[in-house]
């Protein structure tokens, strides 16, 4: 049994490079044989990146979240053009919008975000989506702006009816700890709309904890509480499903799936 963690925050778990690469041990312990590392800016990129270079499977997207926009940094494109070159980044992200935390104004997430959309399909990288509170907005400027490598919508919030509409256009869906809440009721119906060669599963680390952990910092380690989760939602069994979401995750990043 192996899964791919899409989407953990390893620099806000841990701030030392020695406990930054414990959470990565443990994970692999745990059966999560890869991750995908997120920093919300770029100059947590280029500390995290660094920590983690010896850890072979990490992968690491890079770019500027909507918590940032207000201060994206100096020459902020090139730096991503640049790190995109760099081993083991896989993805543009991650990037969206957030209107629960207002971050800036609506017109400056918005440019933000199709700024990195096209800078994204010009680099033919695929993008990891952050969606809180703008689903309209984000599925609109999708419809339009989304990179021919495709997309993630990560930490998926929204309903089964928002996934349909999503569904026409190449994204994926990732699910994190939030999927095993009793109250959340939109995303277990959404799992029931989705063909499973297009989900995936994230810690959302260190947020988002599973139930049962609940209280405590998530982990990457915690991951497959989620999967089982999800494997009797799916009445399937957990290595069907193992198998189903490994390849799910190499598919999308470009990865050989040994």
């Amino acid at each position: 049994m192996r899964y791919f963690d899409t989407h953990a925050h390893i620099g806000l778990i841990v701030d030392d490079p020695i406990e930054q690469l414990i959470v990565i041990q443990e994970a692999r312990q745990s059966s999560v044989s890869r991750l995908v590392s997120i920093c919300n800016s770029l100059h947590d990129f280029v500390r995290v990146y660094e920590n983690l270079k010896s850890a072979s499977n990490v992968y690491h997207a890079v770019g500027v979240s909507p918590s940032e926009v207000q201060n994206p940094g100096k020459n902020w494109t090139r730096i991503i053009e640049q790190s995109v070159q760099l081993p083991r980044v896989v993805a543009v992200g991650e990037i969206g919008l957030d209107y629960y935390r207002k971050f800036g104004d609506k017109k400056s997430q918005i440019e933000l975000f199709i700024t990195q959309l096209d800078l994204a399909a010009k680099l033919n990288m695929p993008v990891i989506i952050h969606n809180r509170d703008a689903g309209h907005d984000v599925l609109d400027i999708l419809r339009d702006r989304l990179p021919p490598k495709g997309g993630i919508l990560h930490c998926y919030s929204e309903d089964a009816e928002y996934a349909k509409k999503a569904l026409k256009l190449n994204l994926y869906f990732s699910f994190a700890g939030n999927l095993t809440y009793r109250n959340a009721r939109n995303l277990h119906e959404t799992i029931g709309a989705l063909p499973t060669d297009r989900i995936l599963i994230e810690s959302e680390s260190p947020f988002m904890v599973p139930a049962d952990y609940r209280g405590k910092r998530n982990m990457p380690k915690y991951l497959p509480i989620t999967a089982r989760y999800l494997a009797d939602m799916l009445e399937i069994g957990d290595e069907e499903l193992g198998v189903i979401l490994w390849e799910n995750a190499n598919r999308f990043f470009g990865l050989p799936n040994e």
